[in-house]
């Protein structure tokens, strides 16, 4: 997207480290939807089968897309790839960045493509959390170490006879969500919602304007004005 010296200087940050600090201040998962709603971005969550595994989860970070594949056999004539335990998993694993989200789909879902080592890798890399869609298992070892995990739930079955990463950093979609490498994965105990990295800057300068107007609206109301006049004021609810 294409922006003005005007339009930039009025952006609130800098740097992702500034952006994602201010997202986990004042914004979620609702306000920013409702941005790009009326951007006219109309299909940006992640079906609500994906979940936090800790409610108090909240995950900001650039996608790292991975693509996984059920397998029927944990060997092939053709693809080397399918030879390896977990096909492209550890490779992926191991290249995250910081502030990256793992996010996969491709499988069945059926059984868990995450678990708690992966978290702690992920961890010490610096990630920012992963978001699979299908199961997630070793519940109390995330949970212990404080690693946000989205998943369709808690499933001990294993992906390594069943299913394989056969790509990553690639574009990837789930129920029709588009996911492109650097779009940014925004998740809290209300889903997930994908932000296309050509409108980050409208859509969270956007959704900071709204999320503060918010408040003041909840103050008049708290102060006693009715809804609908607080509507025709303000244009929040």
């Amino acid at each position: 997207m294409e922006v003005n010296n005007k339009e930039k200087a009025q952006w609130l940050w800098d740097s992702d480290e500034e952006l994602f600090h201010l997202v986990r201040k004042e914004l979620y998962t609702a306000v920013v939807g409702d941005i790009m709603d009326k951007l006219g971005f109309l299909n940006q969550f992640l079906p609500p089968q994906i979940m936090p595994l800790s409610e108090s989860s909240f995950i900001i970070g650039r996608a790292m897309p991975v693509l996984e594949a059920d397998v029927v056999s944990e060997t092939s004539q053709h693809n080397v790839i399918l030879n390896k335990p977990f096909g492209l998993m550890l490779e992926a694993l191991d290249d995250l960045k910081k502030n990256e989200v793992y996010i996969c789909t491709g499988a069945s879902p059926s059984y868990a493509l995450w678990g708690e080592l992966m978290s702690v890798r992920a961890k010490k890399l610096g990630a920012a959390g992963a978001v699979v869609d299908g199961y997630s298992r070793d519940t109390n070892g995330i949970r212990n170490i404080n690693f946000p995990v989205f998943s369709h739930g808690r499933y001990a079955r294993d992906q390594a006879p069943r299913g394989k990463v056969i790509d990553f950093r690639v574009p990837i979609e789930i129920k029709g969500v588009h996911i492109k490498p650097g779009d940014i994965v925004l998740g809290d105990i209300d889903g997930v919602c994908i932000v296309p990295k050509e409108v980050e800057e409208k859509v969270f300068n956007l959704a900071i304007e709204k999320a503060r107007g918010e408040k003041m609206v909840q103050q008049k109301i708290e102060e006693g004005m009715s809804a609908k006049e607080a509507f025709e004021k303000y244009g929040i609810l």
